[in-house]
């Protein structure tokens, strides 16, 4: 298995797992981005400033990274950009219909033992394993 780096992972998700924690305890909310990008359009009254910052901070955390010395990892996008648009509607309206997305459901409503949360990230996970297997064995995409 190439690209298999346990240390880093498990640093990795220990200091999301701790961000998640902290900003749960801090604001009472969960860090889901869905919601947290959902609630600035329309602007949620008092709330507009933490939700930028949010977002800003997940930008900038790769420009902190790239300054500390890490690699930057090349990413070939081979999807026409029709395609990429489609995708990203049918993720923003799967976000709205499930009530979350995967950071929000998985990471911390899978955290605080929610049955929703877990059925959620169980019908992402199957959905996910599904439509790989259709792209690289039916269709025949890359893989």
């Amino acid at each position: 298995m190439s690209g298999f780096t346990p240390i880093s992972a498990l640093v990795g998700g220990g200091l999301i797992g701790l961000a998640v924690a902290l900003f749960l305890a801090s604001s009472g909310r969960a860090t889901g981005i869905s919601g947290i990008l959902g609630g600035l359009v329309p602007p949620s009254v008092g709330s507009t400033a933490w939700r930028v910052l949010f977002l800003v901070g997940l930008v900038a955390g790769v420009g902190i990274y790239r300054l500390a010395g890490g690699p930057l990892t090349d990413i070939q996008i081979t999807p026409s950009q029709g395609l990429l648009v489609a995708g990203g509607l049918l993720v923003g309206v799967g976000t709205q219909v499930g009530a979350g997305c995967t950071s929000g459901h998985g990471v911390c409503g899978i955290g605080r033992v929610s049955p929703r949360s877990i059925v959620a990230t169980i019908v992402f996970m199957v959905t996910a394993g599904i439509t790989v297997f259709i792209v690289r064995h039916m269709i025949g995409g890359a893989g």
